[in-house]
């Protein structure tokens, strides 16, 4: 005679044979103990959501699929679009009555989930966001305000930018004017050797700017004494005498070098003398 083998609720040990039970990680349970156990509170009702109901969850809280509905309006969201807010569950339209941001352009809701551009506190639907000049949404480009209108920048450059004079190309920030004339500031260079003059002295010859070191170089006098560039741009003082430069450093005697600024000197041929070392010759 066979012994028929026992199949009984983990918990209160009543048989499940011909019952309906419910399996949890390889154990079995009658749906009672179950329901006791592991079924979820119903955030709607506060009851239990028995074996028998279907299980809504969202961010570890759950509801009976009866009262899975919108917070404001009471309408079903199962499966539809909703938003939180609050700990409460709106549908889209509820939530974008009373929450969501109106378009600057259209007036009309932005939706939630719905993109949109956002900018200094106002808000448009993706499409609505468009340049003021050639009317084509803007999306995720980078664009440029002026007075009340948003550019993009090609539209920014052809309408406002003023164009470099030295490679025509649009300045859409900072630049230079020199002679009434717009640079970028990297475009505006020594005419000679090519160094960028913005922040630094510089001078002009024909109309062309050259950095003090070219200029000095191409067209100052040169000091007799030390045959180097005399230019008062930098400040230098210097001495001048029959169509001859000197340096107040280097206006000295040929003799002894005493200084003769401010003091009488003697010249033999192409030499300056002080009066001392001109009488002894």
């Amino acid at each position: 005679m066979s012994i028929m083998e026992r199949f009984d609720c983990h918990y209160c040990k009543a048989s499940l044979l011909g019952k309906k039970y419910i399996m949890k990680e390889d154990t079995q349970y009658c749906t009672k103990c179950y329901e006791n156990l592991f079924a979820n509170c119903c955030e709607g009702c506060s009851l239990a959501i028995g074996c028998d109901c279907k299980d809504m969850s969202y961010k570890d809280r759950h509801w009976h699929e009866k009262c899975f509905k919108c917070a404001k309006c009471s309408r079903s969201l199962v499966e539809k679009a909703f938003a939180a807010k609050d700990d409460l569950l709106l549908c889209t339209e509820c939530y974008a009555n009373d929450y969501s941001s109106k378009c600057t352009s259209c007036k009309k809701t932005v939706m939630p989930g719905a993109r949109k551009m956002e900018y200094k506190g106002n808000s448009w639907h993706e499409t609505c966001f468009m340049c003021h000049r050639c009317q084509q949404p803007i999306g995720t480009k980078s664009f440029i305000p002026k007075d009340n209108g948003y550019f993009c920048v090609p539209c920014f450059e052809k309408q406002f930018a003023y164009q470099c004079c030295a490679c025509k190309k649009a300045i859409t920030t900072g630049g230079v004017t020199y002679q009434d004339k717009p640079w970028h500031r990297e475009c505006f260079l020594c005419i000679s050797c090519k160094k960028q003059l913005p922040g630094q002295r510089f001078t002009s010859r024909e109309n062309y700017p050259y950095c003090l070191e070219c200029f000095s170089n191409l067209y100052a006098k040169k000091c007799v004494g030390c045959t180097k560039p005399i230019t008062s741009l930098a400040g230098a003082k210097y001495i001048s005498f029959e169509e001859r430069q000197w340096h107040s450093e280097c206006f000295s005697c040929v003799e002894c070098s005493v200084s003769l600024v401010g003091r009488g000197f003697l010249t033999q041929r192409d030499n300056i003398l002080c009066t001392d070392c001109g009488r002894e010759k």
